[in-house]
């Protein structure tokens, strides 16, 4: 499906590569480029044959040609990007961590809300189609009753208390940054939000969450583990346990594979669905179509369940970021 929308991506990291990699895939193009620095929005522009560069990021707002937003700057800058584009009546597919904490998303939500829009965290596993898969199977009730989930998700960063991953006044920590991950599978997989969430945490040198192990339990008794880490490797590996069997997912959340285990005879199925490769088209296919009124596969109440329980869970550890400490 070549994109209908015109597109402009707010930040030129990874994201953003990928991101206008994935509209040529589509065999369309990014229309517009905004970057806090603007030699690299060019330097951008050049590589992706882009027509559009903007002096001040805040031009894209302003732009009456920009159809959709994506922002993939750090999370500590999302909320002020969002307000703004939601004003201006863009529609905003936003990276993860898509706020800070539940205070910014709801404020966000009702902007959107206002303003007859779609607002979307970019979480790859609401639109990756082997979750989608799974679920046709899950709601088959051939796997029967969901019982426990375990996620592991750890990565290891050498300890530079400069960069992103550990510092406070990037958003740095091991729950916005990979722990959203684990707990949208989570929520995925669960009948509803989970009602009980205990947690351990350790705190690295500049008081962000380097490390924590979380449980959750829902209304229908539905159980669930996750162990975070940005200084110890794990596998980014989720196990789904039901009555009748188990499923395995490797290198979550870009999956395109799952092994289900069933309990009797011990009998192993592989499922696959979709490419790896192709997870940015994927998400950009579904914003398109929730922009048009065809579907909506957002998943934005999920978004609201997970930043419900990562902003408890911080609460909890009394672990603030410095914009949150002056408002």
């Amino acid at each position: 499906m070549k994109p209908k929308y015109r597109w402009s991506t707010l930040g030129v990291g990874v994201i953003g590569h990928q991101l206008a990699e994935a509209m040529q895939k589509l065999g369309g193009n990014l229309y517009s480029v905004g970057n806090r620095t603007q030699s690299k929005a060019i330097e951008f522009a050049n590589k992706f044959g882009i027509e559009k560069v903007y002096a001040d990021p805040d031009e894209i707002f302003s732009d009456p040609d920009v159809d959709i937003v994506y922002i993939s700057t750090p999370h500590n800058t999302h909320i002020n990007y969002l307000r703004r584009a939601l004003a201006a009546g863009k529609h905003v597919l936003c990276e993860k961590s898509i706020t800070l904490n539940s205070t910014e998303l709801n404020e966000a939500v009702e902007l959107s809300r206002a303003n007859n829009l779609i607002l979307a965290e970019a979480m790859t596993i609401y639109h990756m189609p082997i979750y989608r898969k799974l679920n046709e199977v899950i709601r088959s009730g051939a796997l029967g009753e969901l019982r426990l989930i375990q996620m592991n998700f750890g990565s290891y960063k050498e300890y530079n208390m400069e960069n992103r991953f550990f510092n406070r006044n990037l958003a740095g920590g091991a729950m916005l940054d990979i722990g959203v991950y684990a707990l949208s599978f989570v929520r995925w997989f669960m009948s509803t939000t989970p009602t009980e969430v205990l947690s351990q945490v350790k705190f690295a040198p500049t008081g962000v969450d380097e490390q924590a192990s979380i449980l959750l339990k829902n209304e229908q008794e539905e159980m669930a583990t996750v162990i975070l880490s940005l200084h110890a490797k794990q596998p980014k590996r989720g196990t789904i346990a039901f009555d009748k069997g188990y499923v395995e997912i490797f290198e979550y959340p870009r999956s395109s594979s799952a092994t289900i285990v069933w309990t009797d005879g011990n009998r192993r199925e592989e499922l696959t669905a979709g490419d790896t490769a192709d997870a940015l088209c994927y998400e950009i296919e579904d914003m398109e179509a929730a922009v048009s009124g065809e579907r909506n596969d957002m998943h934005l109440d999920y978004t609201i369940d997970v930043m419900n329980i990562m902003t408890k869970l911080r609460n909890d550890w009394g672990m603030t970021y410095p914009e949150e400490e002056r408002n």
